[in-house]
């Protein structure tokens, strides 16, 4: 019987795996991705997703996973796989932060997070000037 670290660790690892061979290359994926994620940093004042982490309290982390949970599960039941795929990235990412005893969760947070930063800062790069020439 597996434990629930050991299922974390296979879900973590199944999301890197996929990120990194399908995912990366989506950029409708990665679109949400990042804009969702820029989107919790530019309310918390934090330049990157790694940056946002750290300073989360307890109640936020809480609020945020709750959040992310429900808009999650109303994606999918919507048929909208892509966002919720994005919103999967940044729960298990949110989910690998408590897990510091783990040095294979630690890694795979470190991986994810960098993924997570990438698409951050190519949206502002990429999106969010022509976004903001629309407003």
């Amino acid at each position: 019987m597996t434990s629930k670290l050991d299922d974390f660790r296979h879900r973590l690892a199944t999301l890197l795996i996929d990120l990194n061979r399908d995912g990366v290359d989506d950029g409708e994926a990665m679109f949400y991705l990042g804009g969702t994620a820029i989107r919790l940093c530019d309310l918390a004042g934090k330049p990157s997703w790694s940056a946002l982490k750290p300073v989360l309290t307890k109640a936020d982390y809480n609020r945020l996973f709750a959040m992310i949970d429900k808009e999650g599960k109303q994606l999918l039941g919507e048929g909208k796989t892509k966002p919720a795929y994005a919103l999967q990235a940044l729960a298990m990412s949110l989910a690998a932060s408590t897990q510091n005893e783990d040095a294979t969760i630690r890694e795979g947070e470190k991986l994810l997070d960098a993924v997570i930063d990438r698409t951050v800062a190519n949206f502002r790069e990429r999106a969010q000037p022509h976004l903001n020439k629309a407003n």
